[in-house]
């Protein structure tokens, strides 16, 4: 039996209910500002450009305030005093443009349709532009451009509508006289709102694509990070399943090795190679889930310090002369330091062969206590030179950084005076004369 409770679907959304919700939706734009009292052009980058809004509405101010009192006065015969009242409540507020466009219109048009109804009660000008003065014209004209360039499409419409639905009425009220205005008024603030809408719309396009691309930028940032990080989770794999294999050699052949061991050794001997067997499963698990869709492991052995005397030659037959200076002490250097250090040479190089073609290098690698010292500098660019790499080993000075901060080093890099650029890497090292984590030996078999 179904339960359904569903009722009967809503009925559908007729004329007159539609007419009254666009109806709401205008009266609430017009009451309502769309932006908060921020001034136009605030976040411009010159002061010049921020003052400037302030400067065109004291202008406006100052010209429309005493050119409606004298038209008022002269053309229509109005009284001084009332001249006056209307000229500063029809002009004033155009100081608020910069901030409130909207609750200017507010004060404006009603100023203006009280002045249509004093001239409407005058004898003289019957012949007069009615219901708008033409300074009252141009001032509203200056009034729409300000809103169409703040408000909404929604308050936009109900401003222009509301605006010409006056005029019409004042024309109904007094047929006989001229009321050019009211139509002219109405299509120039027609054009003059598509405009400033135009522009409003387009300048909120600009902001939303230089939004999306920040965004952009920085998902680009965050995806080239990550990637570096799992490159070298990939490169640090081999070293600890290096470890791995010589703990797995040692436990198995120890009873072997070792004559005279207890059973109670052997069989732990046993559980340790059965542990870092199992291990190692585990390590190639997680290159797996390292590795990216489509590409295969890499075959070849992890270069370290002892290939640097290569990459440097491969790089002077690209073009680009390095000096390499390798210390003779830098004795026992854990894989991952090894690894680690020979990267961001090779990848300082690469930048220098990209970024400055035919610039001497200097490349120095030397042990400071218990540190291990990278410094690769170049001069200027001396001229143009074929890259060494037509795509690079990583993401540049992401993976020189992610590369030492794994390691717990420090790394400065910055342009010199010169025009060229240095960058420095001191990575910890373990005290000279310290065995090695795992004695030597030969690699497992079996493939990882």
């Amino acid at each position: 039996m179904s339960t359904s409770s569903a009722g009967p679907p809503p009925p559908a959304d007729g004329l007159l209910s539609a007419a009254r919700r666009n109806l709401r939706e205008l009266g609430h734009g017009l009451s309502h500002a769309s932006h908060p009292s921020t001034p136009l052009l605030a976040g411009a980058p010159k002061l010049w450009q921020r003052l400037l809004p302030y400067i065109v509405v004291l202008a406006l101010a100052a010209t429309f305030i005493p050119v409606t009192i004298t038209v008022l006065t002269s053309q229509y015969g109005v009284s001084g005093a009332l001249a006056g009242a209307l000229g500063v409540a029809q002009a004033a507020p155009l100081l608020m443009l910069a901030h409130r466009p909207l609750q200017a219109w507010w004060i404006i048009f009603p100023a203006d349709v009280v002045g249509a109804l004093v001239l409407l009660a005058q004898t003289s000008g019957r012949d007069e532009a009615w219901p708008w003065t033409p300074p009252g014209t141009v001032a509203y004209l200056f009034l729409l451009l300000a809103i169409g360039l703040r408000e909404t499409r929604r308050t936009v419409i109900a401003v222009w509508a509301v605006t010409g639905g006056a005029g019409a009425v004042l024309h109904l009220i007094a047929p006989d006289r001229s009321s050019g205005s009211a139509l002219l008024l109405t299509v120039l603030g027609a054009v003059v709102l598509v405009i400033g809408g135009a522009i409003r719309e387009r300048g909120v396009a600009q902001r939303r694509l230089a939004e999306q691309e920040t965004i952009s930028e920085a998902e680009r940032a965050q995806r080239t990070l990550l990637e570096e990080r799992t490159r070298i989770a990939r490169e640090l794999h081999d070293v600890v399943a290096h470890h791995m294999s010589v703990i797995t050699v040692q436990a198995d052949s120890a009873p072997y090795r070792i004559s005279g061991l207890p059973k109670a050794a052997e069989e732990e001997f046993t559980a340790i190679a059965a542990a870092a067997r199992e291990s190692l499963g585990e390590m190639r698990r997680l290159l797996s889930v390292l590795r990216s869709d489509g590409t295969e492991g890499d075959r070849a052995p992890q270069p370290g310090l002892d290939r640097l005397q290569q990459l440097a030659e491969a790089t002077v037959r690209a073009g680009l002369p390095v000096d390499l200076s390798l210390s003779k002490e830098l004795g026992e250097v854990p894989p991952a330091v090894d690894l680690s250090a020979y990267r961001i040479v090779q990848e300082a190089l690469a930048n220098v062969v990209r970024h400055a073609p035919g610039a001497r290098t200097r490349v120095l690698v030397a042990r400071d206590i218990d540190h291990l010292v990278v410094l690769v500098v170049n001069g200027p660019a001396a001229g143009r030179s074929s890259p060494l790499e037509t795509s690079g080993t990583g993401h540049g000075l992401v993976g020189m950084r992610e590369r030492v901060r794994l390691t717990g080093g420090t790394l400065g890099v910055g342009p010199l005076p010169d025009g060229g650029f240095r960058v420095a890497a001191r990575i910890p090292l373990p005290p000279a004369g310290s065995p090695p984590a795992s004695p030597p030996a030969p690699p497992p078999s079996e493939d990882l």
